[in-house]
């Protein structure tokens, strides 16, 4: 429609621009790649070097450029859009919101969310009929979501077999009252099996407690995980284990990398074909700097800076959560563990020595609360 005559794809990420060659895109080539999983452009960590970057823009006469991928990827987008902006170039710089996470602030869900959940309900199948097979049978999915639960909290509100999800904003603890062992206990003496679904960064802070690795990071900066779903697995085994009085039958499923590689579901394709032509008329209008997505369920174009600021996380004062709770029936694992540390805070403080006042033991106590439960915005 623009009269555009060529379009070039880099091949390899944000280090595609400097050190590998380019891939000519046309309608014919590009004409049935909705229907593989993966990326025909290739992808990779790390490599982000600015200036390399938009000397390569300046030196192959690029004048628009559209950079999809998730939080990361939209910081080096910013990134180049300064540069860009410092040094005075005519380049429209566009990103595109797509990560399974869904962890990108300010828009309604990001590309590829859709399809990552529906296919998450495989894996939960899966462990539902391993468990519901044998007696005292555990299901553990593990599925993605480093700093946000969005993909365990859709995934088991849709799946409806999930007994307990663990995400990364709501903390839990293992061994005492209102713990996950005893959570184990109750559903399996009730039900005879359970199912639980843990995102990639739940617990994590437990983990590290066992397993000293938290200081590495990946090419690109990110903190590196422990694989908490093999950990929770072998914590419960240990720990039933040792009780000797429920015998149960663990079965561990990742499904991590076979969610990721799919083809794009029919919600998905209709949302990246929203976003890929709003993105083109924005930048042909003369835009620059900005993400395009969904708000509220309109189009629109959102500043770097808005989409860099924060990351997305699941808020479990919200009522999404409140909809997972009641549904799972899980404890909060807030409650016990608020309550110990209130009434730690209070033996603290009524053991003051003389000539300290004890009474802002109210005090402290609201401002444990507010701490565990924050005001919903």
């Amino acid at each position: 429609m623009y009269g555009v005559k060529k379009v070039l794809g880099i091949n390899g990420g944000y280090r595609g621009f400097y050190a590998r060659n380019t891939i000519t895109l046309t309608p014919k080539s590009v004409n049935d790649i909705h229907k593989r999983g993966g990326t025909v452009l290739g992808t990779s960590r790390g490599g982000h070097d600015t200036k390399k970057i938009v000397d390569s823009i300046q030196d192959r006469g690029i004048n628009q450029v559209y950079i999809i991928g998730g939080d990361g990827t939209q910081k080096g987008a910013s990134a180049i859009f300064e540069e860009v902006r410092k040094r005075g170039l005519k380049v429209s710089v566009v990103g595109i919101p797509k990560t399974i996470d869904n962890d990108i602030p300010v828009i309604d869900k990001s590309f590829g969310f859709d399809t990552a959940v529906e296919e998450a309900q495989r894996a939960i199948n899966a462990a539902h009929v391993e468990a519901e097979s044998v007696e005292n049978g555990i299901g553990v999915v593990k599925l993605m979501g480093r700093n946000s639960g969005f993909i365990a909290m859709y995934a088991t509100l849709a799946s409806r077999d999930v007994d307990c999800c663990l995400i990364p904003e709501s903390p839990f603890y293992l061994e005492g009252p209102g713990g996950l062992y005893e959570y184990i206990e109750k559903r399996l003496k009730e039900n005879g099996h359970m199912v639980i679904v843990i995102a990639e960064g739940a617990g994590q802070e437990l983990v590290s407690e066992s397993v000293q690795s938290m200081s590495k990071q990946d090419a690109s900066g990110n903190k590196l995980f422990q694989d908490v779903g093999l950990w929770i697995s072998q914590k419960i085994r240990d720990h039933f284990a040792a009780q000797k009085t429920l015998p149960i039958t663990l079965k561990y499923i990742d499904p991590t990398y076979m969610i990721r590689a799919i083809p794009s579901n029919a919600s998905d394709n209709v949302y990246c074909t929203l976003l890929a032509q709003s993105a083109v008329h924005g930048a042909m209008a003369g835009y620059t700097g900005y993400t395009s997505g969904l708000v509220n369920g309109r189009q629109t174009y959102i500043p770097f800076y808005r989409i860099t600021e924060r990351q997305n996380h699941v808020v479990i004062t919200d009522r999404m959560w409140a909809r997972l709770l009641s549904s799972t029936n899980q404890p909060s694992f807030l409650d016990a563990k608020g309550d110990n540390e209130e009434k730690e805070e209070e033996e603290a403080l009524n053991q003051l020595p003389d000539g300290h006042c004890a009474k802002d033991t109210s005090l402290a106590s609201k401002e444990i609360n507010s701490s565990i439960y924050p005001t919903a915005c």
